[in-house]
Order: C-alpha cells, then sequence, then structure tokens
C-alpha cells in the first residue's frame, strides 16, 4: 500500500503545483489481485482538472508491473477541505 501511496505522490494538480496526497485529496486506495481502487476527492466540485487528475493516477499506478488495472471513484463526501493538506503543502500554499 505504501508503494501505491508513494506512486501517486507523482500526481500533481495542476492550479496547486502540490501532489494529491500531500493535498489530502486521496481518501483510500485499495489494492487486490493487480485491481487498484483509489477514492478520492477534488478541491472543487467542477474542477476544471478532474480528467486531468484522474487519468495521472491511472497512469502512474500502472507504472507498476503488478497493477493491472486501476479504478478511480471521485467522491464529493466528506468534502475537502484545506485543513486536510499535509503540514508541507500547507506551508508551500503559505497556510503555516
Amino acid at each position: 500500500m505504501d508503494t501505491l501511496e508513494e506512486c501517486l505522490r507523482q500526481v500533481y494538480d495542476p492550479e496547486l503545483g502540490i501532489n494529491i496526497v500531500d493535498l489530502g485529496l486521496v481518501y483510500g486506495i485499495n489494492a487486490q489481485d493487480g485491481h487498484v481502487q483509489v477514492r478520492m476527492t477534488l478541491t472543487t466540485p467542477g474542477c476544471p482538472m478532474h480528467d486531468m487528475i484522474t487519468s495521472g493516477v491511472e497512469r502512474a499506478l500502472k507504472e507498476l508491473p503488478e497493477v493491472q488495472s486501476v479504478q478511480v471513484d471521485i467522491i464529493w463526501q466528506p468534502a475537502w477541505s484545506p485543513a486536510q493538506m499535509s503540514d508541507s503543502a500547507k506551508q508551500q500554499l503559505g497556510y503555516i
């Protein structure tokens, strides 16, 4: 699971320039028999980068030889807030 999360750190929100893990957008990763399901959100509903980010998740995970398929489920509850960001992301965006 750590390898999958590290892989997702390669996927950046292009508007903020911070990876989706540090932004707190990834709510869960489930892997079984080469099939990976990612439950995540976006910073706002209707995010114009929706397709770019979800495609980035699929691409990044499919680089791993053990991953056969990727399903990305975008969920809106709980809603994302800046409180979910890592301290590193908060520092980069001037929250701390």
